[in-house]
């Protein structure tokens, strides 16, 4: 490989791509060529850097300095004051919101002080479609450590010692579920990745994908060594075209560097991968959902037992782990499970990447030691809340999790804890929400999204959580009455006790818990037909201030449907018959005339 004394590398996650990074890149590239730097600058377009809020993301090597908000347009500059004068472009550094200070090194900004960075230690680091790159950082050193130094039973002991538990949602402890695998006898076994990462909001295992593919296609690999199967199969959904293409390429570079295939390292040990393509069930999620799917059939979950370690895929065991969960198995072999171990609680080890989103000002990909509070999550590393708005509630672990309010932001982030408090790990999915957000309508829009993805095979799920609906639905229009929060929580607990797969069994979760915890503002819409949020249009009444108005005629004339009358200079009315709430008038009155009722 060449040596080069810079490195410049832009982030080239889905986001960012978006954002034109690619055209970053090509004129960083240009520009260097025009200086005759290219052979001493090297130009890396890598995975995500985890801050989405403030890309696209330019990072300079040796000296670390941190590029935000990049356009094509600032490569020039950037060029000719950085790389040729050594002077730091002061307006493309990050202001810490509080000091006002120019934070230069990603080091010193409080969104990466509390990270620790495992399964994603090399997103944004590496370009993930150079085998080189990753080998260069201990890629496949593990892999080639357990071929040649550790039996099977040895290797899936290290993974039971370092306490890891599946990063999917549920939360199995992964080396046991290796050893039910490798229990298990047949003449063929499988290793499934599920990629099929479908909540709203979450994009952890597309980011490892798209930045560090190596990384997951070297934990298959051990893992199929460890349960003795030869063939890898990833199950990802074909909307992720970007993850897709990076995953073909590193299977491809693998094979050709013989880490993947026959006769792995020389060893005798054979593996190789393939790709199955979902087309977006959120319900496929479930393995046995899963595992039909990738044969051909209806994605539809069964009862367990048997488990997939003993009949999966093609009757075959088969041994199923989300991305993340493979992205920290390289690392346990290298550090060593005790190093692992040492991260995180009592039940809950190492760290859980979440996808941080909502009214929150620093979204973005996080990477953080499990026992870690809700508070350090949202105020530390997110910045607060966005436009000064009061905390109000974070939903955790996505359609099947739940609404948490202030009370549990000192609660320490592990499985445990998160079911205790009514909600779930899940996947890693973590929407924060302000003052203006109403409970009523969040706990309907999660329900609608379990409707759509419902396989629809169980009772309890295609029926009961249509019925839960209508119940919000009649709610949320001012037509509920209080016997219906009594309905809503019983039926509630009934679909959780008796749906099929884990989507129908925490599917009401998002109901339960804004009932328990924002009972007020459920009876508020029973009993006064009012949404203390303003945000269920259907109980939203709009008049106009007649000491207020000015009778500018703005509002009058930008009625999509004539509701507003009213003479020049004269106060404005609005007709309740006609308006249908869009907010227009809202929007044009330059003099706060409307209200919001």
């Amino acid at each position: 490989m060449a040596e080069y004394n810079m490195h410049i590398l832009v982030c080239g996650g889905t986001g960012c791509k978006a954002s034109e990074s690619e055209l970053i890149k090509s004129n960083f590239q240009h520009r260097l060529n025009e200086f005759g730097l290219s052979d001493e600058i090297q130009v890396v377009l890598t995975g995500c850097f985890g801050f989405c809020e403030k890309g696209p993301i330019v990072k300079i090597l040796p000296d670390n300095t941190f590029y935000t908000q990049v356009t094509p347009e600032d490569v020039t500059e950037i060029v000719n004051e950085h790389i040729i004068k050594g002077r730091k472009v002061e307006r493309l550094l990050y202001r810490d919101p509080e000091t006002h200070e120019l934070v230069g090194d990603s080091k010193g900004m409080d969104f990466y002080k509390k990270q620790i960075r495992i399964a994603l230690r090399n997103c944004g680091f590496i370009n993930p479609e150079n085998i080189e790159e990753y080998i260069g950082r201990d890629g496949y050193a593990a892999l080639g450590t357990c071929l040649s130094e550790k039996t099977p039973d040895e290797v899936i002991e290290m993974i039971k010692d370092s306490g890891l538990r599946g990063r999917g949602g549920g939360g199995f402890p992964t080396g046991l579920k290796w050893q039910l695998t490798r229990k298990s006898v047949s003449d063929q076994k499988y290793v499934v990745c599920n990629a099929d990462e479908g909540d709203p909001g979450a994009f952890m295992d597309r980011s490892i994908l798209e930045g560090d593919p190596h990384s997951v296609l070297e934990a298959m690999a051990i893992c199929g060594y460890c349960v003795g199967a030869d063939k890898g199969l990833v199950y990802i959904r074909a909307e992720y075209p970007l993850a897709i293409e990076r995953l073909k390429i590193a299977i491809n570079q693998a094979r050709e560097y013989g880490l993947l295939g026959d006769d792995i390292l020389g060893t005798g040990f054979n593996f190789d991968v393939e790709i199955r393509y979902g087309a977006g069930a959120f319900v496929c999620g479930e393995e046995t959902a899963l595992i039909h799917s990738m044969e051909g059939k209806r994605g539809e979950p069964t009862v367990k037992p048997p488990f997939p370690a003993e009949k999966g895929y093609n009757g075959k065991p088969t041994n199923v782990n989300n991305v993340e969960t493979f992205a920290n198995i390289p690392v346990i072999i290298n550090k060593g499970p005790e190093w692992f171990a040492s991260i995180g609680t009592e039940k809950s080890k190492g760290t859980k990447v979440f996808a941080l989103a909502g009214k929150i000002n620093n979204v973005g990909l996080i990477e953080v030691p499990m026992g870690i509070t809700l508070r350090e999550i949202i105020y530390d590393i997110g910045g607060g809340i966005k436009d000064g708005r009061e905390f109000k509630a974070v939903q955790t672990g996505g359609p099947s999790g739940g609404c948490l309010t202030k009370s549990f932001l000192d609660t320490p982030i592990d499985y445990d804890n998160l079911v205790a408090a009514g909600s779930m790990m899940g996947s890693g999915g973590m929407i924060v929400l302000d003052d203006t957000d109403c409970m009523v309508a969040i706990a309907k829009f999660y329900l609608e999204f379990t409707l759509d993805e419902s396989c629809g095979k169980c009772t309890p799920c295609r029926i009961g959580n249509k019925r839960l609906h209508e119940i919000l639905e009649k709610i949320t229009e001012g037509n509920g009455k209080v016997e219906d929060l009594d309905r809503l929580r019983l039926l509630s607990n009934v679909i959780k006790d008796t749906s099929l797969c884990g989507l129908g069994q925490t599917s009401p979760n998002p109901v339960l818990s804004t009932l328990d915890h924002f009972y007020d503002e459920y009876l508020a819409h029973v009993t006064t037909a009012s949404c203390p949020a303003g945000q269920c249009k259907a109980l939203m009444h709009y008049s106009i201030d007649p000491d207020k108005c000015t009778g500018c005629t703005l509002c009058f004339r930008n009625c999509p449907v004539g509701a507003i009358s009213g003479e020049r200079r004269a106060p404005h009315y609005i007709d309740q018959s006609l308006c249908i709430k869009c907010g227009v008038c809202v929007a044009k009155c330059k003099f706060d005339a409307v209200l919001i009722g």
